[in-house]
């Protein structure tokens, strides 16, 4: 079924007055006597087009029928799409079935410890599990330790550039005034203040 509304270039929901606009600008566009005698042919098609679905359009109830049509096309491709998806899962799911069948049967010592892994997620055996992991073999360890010192490097940085960022509000004659009341006249920097005092 063609989709009128492309051929027209208008919105599904587009009104009447778009409508017509759309189909005189497309048929002085798309007129055969304006191209040359090799895309006349194209041209010639594509205005029979153009008036078909301003045709259906353009009529009330002609459209509205075609609106039901086109809506159940539209749901039949989508339900046949997400039928291939449901056959491509369940196709990938019997693979991974299978595998793991296959790794049942005979399973060695890294498989075992896989699956028991699989079985601990999200509990604090595997947490332990985890943390075992890391601590064991030394390129891990070292990631984790690399890893662990960027982000108190980013903290520390974050910090320093809030630190910064109030001096130099500080000493911005604009804005000493209201960093003056934020730090004076705030009841929550004036109880961090008690604190330390």
């Amino acid at each position: 079924m063609k989709n009128y509304y492309e051929i027209l270039e208008v919105n599904k929901k587009a009104s009447r007055e778009i409508i017509d606009k759309a189909y005189k600008v497309l048929v002085k566009k798309y007129h055969p006597d304006l191209y040359e005698p090799q895309k006349k042919q194209y041209a010639t098609k594509k205005t029979k087009e153009i008036n078909e679905a301003y045709h259906i359009l353009s009529d009330e109830f002609l459209r509205e029928q075609y609106d039901i049509e086109l809506e159940k096309q539209e749901i039949e491709q989508l339900n046949k799409r997400y039928q291939i998806r449901q056959n491509n899962t369940n196709n990938s799911n019997q693979k991974e079935q299978t595998k793991s069948k296959e790794s049942t049967k005979h399973p060695n010592t890294n498989n075992k410890k896989e699956i028991e892994n699989k079985n601990n997620v999200g509990t604090l055996a595997g947490l332990v599990e985890l943390c075992k992991e890391i601590y064991k073999s030394k390129p891990k360890r070292e990631e984790f330790k690399r890893n662990t010192k960027k982000d108190i490097l980013a903290l520390v940085l974050a910090i320093i550039g809030v630190i910064i960022i109030g001096i130099i509000l500080w000493f911005i004659p604009f804005t000493n005034s209201w960093m003056r009341e934020l730090l004076f006249e705030n009841a929550l920097f004036n109880s961090i203040g008690k604190l330390f005092t």
